[in-house]
């Protein structure tokens, strides 16, 4: 199979916009791939891709908090489907934002969904570009946001390209480092590491999130990196890709991220947890090093940048040379 494959396995990539229900809905071949859905600050304080299916149609993504399933974690309320976004932007937090957040106890920031821009259909791949604002608690604008979404279909295998431009429209906006960032997906039960101990983990502002060890049965989630690092292991770590494998019911699955060469910091950080939470930070050194470095990220006033980020997930395992040939193939998107 070739990174994209030929006409006699082309599938069809279809985009529907379902405005009533808020969602931009992807199917290949009539079957559902994943949907856009901007429900609103009530239900979400961001846009997501949700959920994201294999191609046999098995869920990689957690159903909590918008369709439970038995026995997940219902940690990270804030953990939904795949985004982008940081945790200390200005001194505002965007990542840790949900509707359970106390307000009071630290200032975090939102991102609004406001419009979209175009929606393409086609043989193999459709593209999805849309807007959103990123607005503080205190009602200032800090960012503009327009991505475009490619959706890819060969096989077995689906693919997600993220090409997201930041721009600061009002006046000088830092990214602190914060290791709560950057492109993000919250994987199934199923797709966590086995765990045997309950976990403490604490966010940038000094909240403590408790993540209870959980019946086993059925995890089979491992990490590794372009390096070999392998499991736990490759959280703080520097690599051009991290692939997760793992198994969900008879299916194996496959799901890999990959940095891009004009982003900052490539190849980046990895803040990829064994509780199912998959994301790569470029803009967390300072505590990825523990102080050794730093990286607070600016754009100056009217000043723009983009972030690229490519999601693969595929029903079989990604041998090093697939997943170094997908990398080389990303490397060309602008």
């Amino acid at each position: 199979m070739g990174l994209w494959g030929g006409a006699a396995n082309a599938q069809r990539v279809d985009l529907v916009h379902n405005q009533a229900d808020k969602k931009v809905e992807v199917t290949v071949d009539g079957k559902p791939f994943t949907a856009y859905i901007y429900p609103g600050q009530e239900v979400l304080r961001k846009a997501v891709l949700y959920p994201v299916l294999t191609a046999k149609g098995t869920a990689i993504t957690r159903g909590w908090p918008m369709d439970p399933r038995p026995d997940e974690r219902v940690d990270h309320p804030h953990h939904v489907g795949v985004w982008l976004n940081h945790g200390d932007v200005n001194g505002y937090d965007f990542w840790n934002s949900s509707n359970a957040v106390d307000r009071t106890k630290h200032k975090y920031g939102d991102i609004h969904h406001t419009g979209i821009k175009s929606m393409k259909s086609g043989k193999s791949k459709g593209e999805l570009t849309v807007t959103a604002d990123w607005i503080n608690q205190d009602g200032g604008l800090t960012l503009k946001e327009t991505t475009t979404y490619i959706f890819r279909a060969e096989g077995d295998r689906r693919i997600i390209d993220r090409i997201t431009t930041l721009t600061a429209p009002e006046g000088d906006v830092t990214f602190k480092d914060s290791k709560e960032g950057v492109f993000a997906i919250r994987l199934a039960r199923q797709l966590e590491h086995p765990s045997n101990k309950p976990e403490l983990f604490t966010d940038a502002s000094g909240i403590a999130t408790k993540v209870p060890a959980l019946n086993n049965n059925g995890v089979t989630g491992s990490y590794k990196n372009k390096e070999g690092v392998k499991g736990e292991d490759v959280w703080a770590k520097r690599s051009v890709w991290t692939n997760l494998t793992g198994q969900i019911g008879n299916e194996k699955v496959n799901v890999a991220i990959i940095d891009h060469p004009q982003n900052v910091s490539y190849p980046s950080y990895w803040h990829a947890r064994g509780y199912g939470l998959f994301a790569i930070n470029p803009m967390g050194t300072k505590e990825f090093t523990n102080g050794k470095e730093a990286q607070n990220f600016q754009l100056k006033k009217g000043e723009s940048k983009t972030f690229r980020y490519r999601l693969v997930v595929d029903s079989k395992d990604l041998a090093d040379a697939d997943l170094d040939a997908l990398a080389a193939d990303f490397a060309k998107v602008k």
